[in-house]
């Protein structure tokens, strides 16, 4: 038996028998090392080591804590608020306010799961009251919270940055445009749902109410200004800019909005801890099984079996797509990145293709299938949040996946939606 057909049916024994993803990673590379490479045992420790060395990993504590700080605080509520008080009097206003919130608040967590938490506790009584159905609100709640994959500071860029060894800045800035786009494409939605269902709407705010708002949710707005504008402007690297963020998330809920007390932080640094080396094994695995994959020429295989080799950009980026969103239907995130990044960058800059671009690509179809049946990790976020069965989360999902691939397609035909902004910055 071959090295990648045994490597395949190890990790998939041990899933099946219910193993976290670390695990079979790391079985995988043991299994490789002690059966089929004639190199040194110690050579898996050093990969793991080496895989959670690149100082740009520090950014990921620093951005985890700083979710974890404002997910805990007023952050979400008043930027809810913020955007209700624009949005709320048009037809679908409380959706598109939902959908707002959701971006504003990845633009300062970088989460999808912490962002379903945040908004999804709030908003979904507020639209049930409205007249919304569940299915809808929950969809658009889960859905909408992709865009936090893709908005800066977003962990799973900083994964494919180290991996892909392609600049984070770039692909902070590139993820903003098509940030955007999904935000208008699920708005206009929300505006349609409303008018076919007639769902009233709520007397426009005062201007007065408006300014209060804003007031009040201004600190909040500054979080993405400063992690954008630092890194637009080149004051800060990602990975201060990280840093900067977590003094600003304490600053903000423990200084100005006192929702946070002095004595929670210790808790919080727990439970960061817990996330960043559950993250950081991941990582390591992925990388030791990355230098398997590589030894026994995995990739060259599997791109010869696809017919990839010489093939136009436009079958390239599509095959990326199909890959990277059918991998996270099933497993989390952050592993298909680490697992599948490696097989297909030869072939992207071979290719000429501009790694920033495929690197936002890689972001959305993460994002899309963390959102997918039958496994997206966010998925069971919400069946977890909302206390709803499996279906009842999931049925209302298929027009926003459409949305999702369709803006995905758009981004293949129009990729200067997402290296607008890096080619103003960077080149």
């Amino acid at each position: 038996m071959d090295l990648g057909t045994t490597i395949l049916i190890v990790m998939l024994v041990l899933l099946v028998l219910g193993f976290p993803m670390m695990v079979p990673l790391t079985m995988a590379s043991v299994v490789a090392f002690t059966f089929y490479m004639p190199i040194d045992p110690k050579i898996l420790i050093q990969q793991m080591v080496t895989g959670i060395s690149p100082v740009a990993l520090i950014a990921v504590p620093m951005f985890i804590f700083a979710a974890d700080i404002v997910t805990k605080g007023h952050t979400a509520n008043r930027l809810i608020d913020l955007a209700m008080t624009f949005v709320g009097h048009v037809r679908g206003g409380l959706a598109v306010t939902t959908a707002l919130g959701c971006t504003l608040f990845g633009a300062v967590s970088g989460s999808t799961q912490a962002t379903v938490v945040a908004m999804g506790g709030p908003l979904r009584p507020k639209m049930l009251k409205a007249g919304y159905k569940d299915s809808f609100a929950m969809a658009l709640i889960i859905n909408a919270s992709d865009i936090a994959f893709l908005i800066p500071p977003s962990i799973g860029m900083i994964v494919f940055g180290v991996v892909g060894k392609v600049s984070i800045g770039e692909l902070f800035l590139a993820g903003i445009g098509p940030g955007i786009l999904i935000l208008l494409m699920f708005s206009a939605y929300c505006v349609y749902y409303a008018k076919k269902n007639n769902i009233p709407t709520i007397p426009r705010m005062s201007w007065a109410e408006r300014g209060k708002a804003v007031i009040n949710a201004g600190p909040a707005i500054m979080f993405p200004v400063l992690i954008v504008g630092g890194i637009y402007l080149g004051w800060v690297s990602p990975t201060e800019v990280a840093a900067v963020s977590v003094v600003y998330a304490i600053i903000l809920e423990v200084l100005i909005f006192k929702s946070v007390k002095w004595s929670e932080m210790l808790e919080i640094a727990r439970s960061t801890g817990l996330i960043t080396a559950v993250v950081f094994i991941l990582v390591g695995a992925g990388t030791t099984f990355s230098f398997v994959i590589s030894f026994a020429q995995i990739p060259q295989h599997v791109i010869g079996a696809l017919g990839l080799e010489g093939a136009n950009s436009y079958l390239i980026l599509a095959a990326i797509c199909i890959a990277f969103f059918i991998g996270c239907m099933f497993v989390d995130p952050i592993v298909v990145i680490l697992v599948l990044t490696p097989i297909f960058m030869p072939l992207v800059r071979d290719a000429g293709l501009d790694p920033v671009l495929v690197g936002t690509l890689v972001t959305l179809q993460v994002a899309i299938g963390s959102a997918t049946p039958p496994f997206g990790c966010d998925i069971f976020t919400a069946i977890a949040i909302f206390r709803r069965p499996y279906y009842e989360v999931i049925r209302g999902t298929p027009p926003f996946i459409f949305m999702l691939l369709l803006a995905a397609v758009i981004l293949v035909f129009v990729p200067q939606i997402a290296l607008f902004l890096p080619t103003m910055a960077f080149r």
